[in-house]
Parts: C-alpha cells; sequence; structure tokens
C-alpha cells in the first residue's frame, strides 16, 4: 500500500532536488530529510573515527533536527551544518556513501523520520531503496551545464573558490560514479515522475511538484 505522506525526490547532484524538497517540505508542512546532509554528517564522523563501528557511535552523537523547514546538523551544541556543505566534505561523502556499511547504518535512521504529518526525502535512492511505498516520486534532472552553473552560484555564497570547468567535469564524475555504483545506483525509480528543471525558475518546479503530488496521492 502506498504512503501518501511521503515524497521522495531523487536525481543527481545539483539538480535541484533540496532546493525543491524544502519548499516542498514548507509547502506543506511537511518533516524534511535531506539525505546528502545524513551522508555528510555520516561522513564527517568517519573521518574523525576512521572505521564504521566507531562512526556510527560518533554519528548518534550528533544532533540532527529540522529548524524552520531545514536539516541542521550540531556537534556539541555547535553547527557545524555549513561546514559540512563544504566541497571537500562532498567529494569524501560520496566515496563513504558508496560502501554497504555506510547506507546500513543510515537507512533505520532515514525510516525513522517517517511521521503522520508528512516527510519530504531527497536523495538518490529514496524512492528506490528508503521508501519505496511513497504514493510521490520525483525523479528530477538538468542539463550538466546549467547544474554546474547553480553549484558555483551555491559555492560562490559561500567564499569558496571554484571554476566552472572543474565543477563542470567533477559533476560528470559524480554522475558516472553514483550510476556505476553497485549499491543503491542512481536510477529513476519505475514508478517515479521525471521532471526536468533546466529552463525552469525555482517556483515553476514548485508548482509543477505540487501537481504531480496532488495527481499521485489521488490515484493511490
Amino acid at each position: 500500500m502506498k504512503n501518501n505522506k511521503i515524497i521522495t525526490i531523487d536525481g543527481p547532484s545539483a539538480s535541484g532536488k533540496g532546493s525543491l524538497a524544502k519548499s516542498l517540505a514548507r509547502e506543506l508542512n511537511f518533516l524534511l530529510l535531506d539525505s546528502g546532509l545524513l551522508y555528510r554528517a555520516y561522513s564527517y564522523s568517519f573521518i574523525q573515527t576512521g572505521n564504521h563501528s566507531d562512526a556510527v557511535n560518533f554519528f548518534s552523537e550528533l544532533l540532527i533536527e529540522n529548524v524552520l523547514g531545514e536539516m541542521k546538523v550540531f556537534e556539541d551544541k555547535n553547527e557545524i551544518t555549513s561546514f559540512l556543505r563544504d566541497e571537500k566534505v562532498a567529494k569524501s561523502a560520496s566515496k563513504i556513501s558508496s560502501e554497504k556499511e555506510t547506507r546500513d547504518n543510515l537507512i533505520t535512521f532515514q525510516r525513522n523520520l517517517i511521521n503522520e504529518n508528512g516527510l519530504v526525502a531527497d536523495g538518490r535512492d529514496m524512492g528506490t531503496v528508503v521508501f519505496p511505498d511513497a504514493a510521490t516520486k520525483i525523479f528530477l534532472n538538468a542539463d550538466v551545464e546549467i547544474r554546474a552553473k547553480r553549484r558555483l552560484l551555491e559555492l560562490q555564497k559561500s567564499n569558496q573558490d571554484v571554476n566552472m570547468r572543474d565543477l563542470i567535469e567533477d559533476i560528470r564524475l559524480r554522475d558516472k560514479a553514483d550510476q556505476a555504483r553497485e549499491i543503491s545506483p542512481l536510477i529513476a525509480a519505475e514508478d517515479s515522475i521525471e521532471l526536468d528543471s533546466t529552463n525552469l525558475t525555482p517556483q515553476e518546479v514548485l508548482k509543477k511538484a505540487l501537481g504531480i503530488y496532488r495527481i499521485q496521492t489521488a490515484e493511490s
């Protein structure tokens, strides 16, 4: 039976999943699951400890909660969300997230976020592995150049030194790795609706996503 209170948004890096998920969560008053941030937090835990057994314990000590419609991560009462969004942490998380131990250690945490009010989950395997019973599944995509431009603007806002050519190459390599990995590869769920955000504004993407949600939940 499909769960009308779960919306999954999967897709490649910088396709706009995070922005859409936040907007949907706020619009519908649903809880937000930013799985990318979650994996970065686990990657940070792994870097601090050096192995999965200790990383699980370290991760369990982090405070991860929704604050004003966004997922935040705290270590010893200090917020480390911005640090976790650094591009270096992202590359480390991409590597560690492909390991079976990582995904096994986080899947229960993610499923425990299911609640009566609703959940919007964005990532790469939300609709295929983590929440296969979600009534609304969206696969969000965009041209690689547009995605690189979005990432460039995002990183520039946080004063990170990057260039367009490197970002395009990095995104292409990350796409290839995500699609080819043995465990939870990046693929669209069979019952997902593909949404191309290349030529759409964030407001237009949100409008289309809300339309998909209303149609999907009406049919389930």
